[in-house]
């Protein structure tokens, strides 16, 4: 008898590196149903993302304004991610960086529950500080009552999970730190056969992500305002893009949002890609190898295991511009070869995390005792 499988995932607004994961894990399991707190996908990302499928949804796709502020309803998330009535299913898979790991079995022995782990919840536990910091009174009393309450939540919820996959030793050490629970790593699905490999090289650096803070791309930009000599490109969109734009200097051309076909032209030519977050793993830099692009990065989250210094790129140690400044210039001190860098990418592929997946599955089928 084929066993019955759901997938939940946190919720689906976009196509992002969460959604390329849950996609991949589709194609393992097409026959699954997907249960997600709110699903307000376009047709265009329905079809890429869930093969035009439609999510079970909570609800809070009913609440009003959900459609643009559903994260304002945060509190209600652990109810919602519970309410869901999985008991016709043999394997649980979610796929969770907030509330998904938190879903309910209703038959402990009989049903299996493994969780992709993006990340254990950001707000809740890491970025903590950073996302109380600013607040003014009472709003801050507010949020920092519901993450306490998220949090005493997030650890009750552990033992529901049967196994965990993080999706790099980054995350694997949050996972141990925060659950105090081993987890297998499977890097996430990269496209790499979307990119090829461009030997000639122009002479402009790369920057492309959401134009958000923790993303630090204003800092990238800070530190080329710093080299006038060299050019910049900087492509994305979010809420530090008129920023960005009014510091940017004349050597930095902030394009804002691009399709993914100029995304990739510019990822082609590209000097070297420059990123400076702490990412928990980091699909587009990978994206930039898979051109024949060298990286230049931070050598701290997923980025301090995929760029191996001197070989598709170069580390810098902290989020400051003296140091983006040095890794510059001891990047252009170093020969790199593109047709190596391009191969090396080519171990993050969708088949290799597909099948690394379903071999994890069978070994737990197998022997219930190997994490």
């Amino acid at each position: 008898m084929n066993k019955k499988v759901a997938i939940v995932h946190d919720w689906l607004v976009t196509n992002a590196g969460a959604e390329k994961v849950l996609k991949a894990i589709l194609e393992i399991y097409s026959d699954a149903d997907v249960f997600s707190l709110v699903d307000f996908l376009d047709e265009k990302e329905r079809d890429v993302i869930l093969n035009g499928k439609h999510a079970k949804t909570s609800f809070i796709q009913k609440l009003p304004f959900a459609q643009k502020h559903f994260r304002n309803y945060l509190p209600l998330f652990p109810k919602a991610i519970e309410s869901f009535n999985l008991s016709n299913y043999d394997l649980i898979i979610s796929s969770s960086w907030a509330v998904a790991k938190g879903v309910k079995k209703t038959d402990k022995q009989q049903q299996l529950h493994i969780c992709y782990s993006h990340t254990p919840i950001r707000y809740a536990w890491d970025l903590y500080e950073e996302y109380t910091a600013n607040l003014s009174q009472p709003k801050k009393f507010l949020v920092e009552q519901t993450l306490k309450y998220i949090r005493k939540w997030d650890l009750a919820t552990v033992d529901r999970v049967d196994y965990f996959i993080a999706n790099s030793k980054f995350v694997q050490k949050r996972i141990q730190k925060t659950y105090g629970r081993d987890a297998k790593v499977i890097y996430p699905p990269v496209d790499v056969e979307r990119f090829s490999l461009q030997k000639q090289k122009e002479m402009c650096y790369l920057t492309a992500s959401r134009l958000v803070p923790y993303k630090k791309t204003k800092l990238i930009v800070e530190a080329f305002n710093a080299m006038p000599d060299r050019k910049l490109v900087v492509i994305g969109a979010g809420e530090e893009f008129e920023d960005i734009q009014k510091i940017a200097g004349e050597n930095i051309t902030v394009m804002g949002y691009q399709e993914d076909s100029v995304l990739i032209d510019h990822m082609k030519r590209a000097k070297a890609f420059v990123y400076a977050a702490v990412e928990d793993f980091g699909i587009v830099p990978i994206e930039a190898m898979a051109c024949g692009t060298p990286v230049i990065a931070l050598n701290d989250g997923g980025t301090a295991e995929t760029v191996v210094d001197g070989v598709n790129g170069v580390h810098f140690e902290t989020q400051c511009v003296e140091d983006i400044i040095n890794a510059v210039e001891r990047f252009e001190s170093l020969k790199f070869d593109a047709s190596n860098i391009a191969k090396g990418a080519e171990s993050y592929a969708t088949s290799r995390f597909k099948q690394e997946f379903k071999d994890f599955e069978q070994l737990i089928l197998r022997d219930k005792r190997i994490i």
